[in-house]
């Protein structure tokens, strides 16, 4: 660990806002970053972790406490207890895309169809990321963090951290505290081994534009994925401000069944999975040898925001006026930045968005990036 001069936010985040902090570490390895978190929570300093600065939001104003950039990288491959299989931990700074890359050279199938995703292998646990039928959860199996509370480094099993759509008890949601404060220092995944798959998805075979059952290479599936971020200006490039910005700014909106169907019918939708393996407790005191047959539960249904934001009339490369925030030309749930737009800039339309939505729909978007020091 070792302070460094603070550089401002507006620099080290993709949708390019945020004033500079107070106080700036780096930390580049594991026992760096435990020695910088611990010295900050003793300090009682506000803080936050940086990786790749793809899922944050800041306001303009200088942060008024500690930034810790989370510089660790590296791959160790363990044995898995599964047949045909393997495991990799990874350090919480490595780049998410890198390990794409890395596991679909080796062979490793599991992540492909995440490909172009922004941000470092840390964040991802704590966003539940996904994308096109494939998440993080099918091939997490743990991660190693330290908690505020206690400074204590611990490994916690997949199972424990809540992961739900683009959520975890880790997660900073808009206008909420996380349910466990702690960053993640390294995670483990279990991937197949296989240099090709078949894709049974229903959301990625219409990606990849698949007809049969026949299995694809990895590195194929990886480079279509790549294709069609690209069209949608998902993937960073410094000449194309379509992509100087958070990726979705908005999340899906997931609502009951009633809810959906009072949508127009055109409105894309998907079901959400239920919980098979609900367990059903009834007290010993009241057990009479019978078993209730299961009742369904009404189901959530996820529905596309993008639709909904162009259907409340605001398309494509929509800006306010005098503003240097838009939607993307390409993807109507990104807000961009397209040079010099100020933190108020891109909140006024974001606002103005969520306003128009409710106003046509009566649903509220919620922000997917976290937001440090700024109001929607």
């Amino acid at each position: 660990m070792h302070e460094i001069a603070p550089v401002p936010l507006a620099a080290l985040t993709t949708l390019e806002t945020g004033g500079a902090p107070e106080r700036m570490l780096e930390a580049t390895t594991t026992e760096g970053l435990v020695e910088a978190l611990r010295a900050t929570w003793t300090r009682g300093d506000e803080w936050f972790v940086l990786g790749g600065g793809s899922n944050l939001f800041v306001g303009d104003d200088e942060f008024e406490g500690t930034v810790i950039r989370v510089r660790t990288t590296g791959i160790d491959e363990l044995p898995s207890p599964h047949e045909g299989r393997i495991r990799l931990r990874v350090q919480a700074g490595h780049g998410w895309d890198d390990l794409v890359a890395y596991a679909v050279e080796h062979g490793y199938a599991g992540l492909e169809a995440m490909s172009g995703i922004p941000g470092t292998v840390g964040a991802a646990p704590v966003q539940n990321i996904g994308a096109y039928g494939q998440e993080i959860q099918e091939t997490l199996v743990e991660v190693e963090l330290i908690d505020e509370a206690t400074g204590e480094v611990s490994t916690v099993p997949a199972g424990d951290l809540g992961l739900g759509f683009r959520t975890s008890v880790l997660k900073h949601h808009y206008g909420s505290e996380p349910q466990r404060r702690a960053v993640i220092l390294s995670v483990t995944f279990d991937l197949r081994v296989a240099h090709e798959r078949v894709v049974r998805g229903e959301q990625l075979r219409r990606a990849l534009v698949l007809s049969d059952d026949r299995p694809v290479p990895l590195a194929w599936v990886r480079e279509r994925i790549l294709a069609t971020r690209a069209s949608k200006g998902m993937l960073w490039d410094e000449e194309d401000p379509d992509t100087h910005g958070v990726g979705s700014f908005f999340q899906n909106a997931i609502v009951p069944e009633a809810v959906a169907r009072s949508l127009p019918p055109e409105c894309p939708r998907w079901p959400v999975q239920p919980d098979l393996d609900a367990v059903t407790v009834i007290p010993l005191a009241s057990y009479d040898g019978l078993v209730p047959a299961p009742r369904r539960e009404p189901a959530d249904v996820k529905v596309s925001a993008a639709w909904l934001i162009e259907h409340a009339g605001i398309r494509k490369g929509f800006r306010l006026p005098r503003s240097r925030a838009s939607l993307s030309t390409k993807h109507a749930l990104a807000l961009t930045n397209r040079g010099g737009a100020t933190a108020a800039e891109v909140a006024e339309l974001a606002r103005f968005i969520q306003s128009r939505v409710h106003s046509e729909f009566g649903l509220v978007l919620q922000p997917e990036p976290v937001l440090v020091g700024v109001e929607l």
